[in-house]
């Protein structure tokens, strides 16, 4: 796995475009090359009320995230690029291996001036969305639980 072929792009991809998210066809026909983990010197954090990951880079303190490794064409690069949401950057994650691939990386100090939720104790995005949507499910039973005793009273 190298990133120095001059026709296509070796992307690291944790968020709402891995298999099974709903971006995950923002990435096209990209060829799926492997599952990964970064180095654990990463926080990742839910941005916009969590509609896509913040992640960035920490001296201390990180977590390795997983993810998968896509190998981009320079066109679905550029469109992945283009539908990524604003303040997000391409930028160097260094995997459990040692190899430095591109990663969509989220400044900092806009996470800390929004107080964006901290989500790395979740072990990654795909992990937080399915505990959210169990969270979800959870309050919709009791939602539904309180009404029918409220209505046989």
């Amino acid at each position: 796995m190298t990133e120095n072929n001059l026709n296509s792009k070796l992307v690291f991809i944790c968020g709402s475009a891995l298999k099974g998210q709903p971006d995950h066809q923002n990435l096209q026909s990209a060829k799926f090359i492997e599952p990964a983990q970064t180095q654990a010197k990463y926080r990742i954090h839910a941005a916009v009320d969590g509609w896509h990951p913040a992640i960035y880079e920490v001296e201390e303190g990180g977590i390795s995230i997983p993810g998968e490794v896509y190998e981009l064409t320079l066109e679905q690069y550029d469109y992945l690029l283009a539908t990524e949401p604003p303040n997000m950057y391409p930028g160097k994650v260094i995997l459990e291996d040692g190899k430095a691939v591109t990663a969509m990386l989220y400044p900092r100090e806009l996470v800390e001036k929004h107080q964006w939720p901290d989500i790395s104790s979740y072990g990654g995005w795909a992990a937080y969305k399915q505990a959210e949507q169990k969270n979800l499910r959870f309050r919709s039973l009791v939602a539904k639980s309180d009404f029918q005793r409220a209505s046989s009273n």
